[in-house]
């Protein structure tokens, strides 16, 4: 077996030719990748669910627009809970009911009463379902040329304007992708 060197943290972002519609022009998060699989949110399909509909005290949390997004097609009926913690909270700072991801971003344990993480949160996000991969499934997308992949940053997980998120993950790179954000919608219109 190839050894898996993790993209935990990081962002997928998918190419125009990605014909899955549950992933067009969809930012993934990775929040755990390793040889038994890989598990994301997709950061930009919001729905017009309201959290505070579905999550009793999770809304007032719950940054801009306050709605439940569709991480991605498995297990729409639960719901993850991804933070930023200003600073990352290190050693002693990390708060209970919060573990770490990546740097600042991490997951937020969502049976924990919301009052634990008041005053700790940056961010709030809460998704329903996920994007899910078995053993090297990601990668021979990847080698598809079925996604980009990029650093994240902690403002990618609360985008006030989700829909506006592809391009401008795609525009901030140092590279030819940039150029990828101005790929028309529909390219027969170009």
């Amino acid at each position: 077996m190839t050894e898996v060197s993790s993209l935990t943290g990081r962002l997928l972002v998918a190419t125009p030719a990605l014909a899955d519609p549950n992933f067009d022009r969809a930012v993934v998060l990775l929040l755990d990748h390793d040889e038994e699989g890989s598990l994301g949110v997709v950061l930009n399909r919001p729905t017009p669910v309201d959290v505070g509909d579905i999550l009793e005290g999770w809304g007032e949390l719950a940054g801009e627009p306050g709605v439940v997004f569709q991480g991605g097609p498995v297990s729409l009926d639960s719901a993850l809970g991804v933070a930023v913690i200003p600073g990352g909270a290190t050693g002693e700072a990390v708060p209970l009911g919060w573990r770490r991801v990546h740097g600042a971003i991490g997951l937020v344990d969502l049976e924990a009463p919301p009052e634990l993480l008041a005053s700790a949160l940056g961010s709030l996000r809460i998704f329903a379902g996920y994007a899910g991969w078995g053993p090297g499934q990601l990668e021979d997308e990847l080698a598809e040329g079925a996604w980009y992949v990029v650093e994240s940053e902690p403002g990618d997980v609360s985008s006030p304007a989700p829909e506006r998120l592809w391009r401008e993950v795609l525009r901030r790179q140092r590279s030819e992708l940039a150029m990828v954000a101005t790929y028309p919608d529909d390219p027969s219109l170009n």
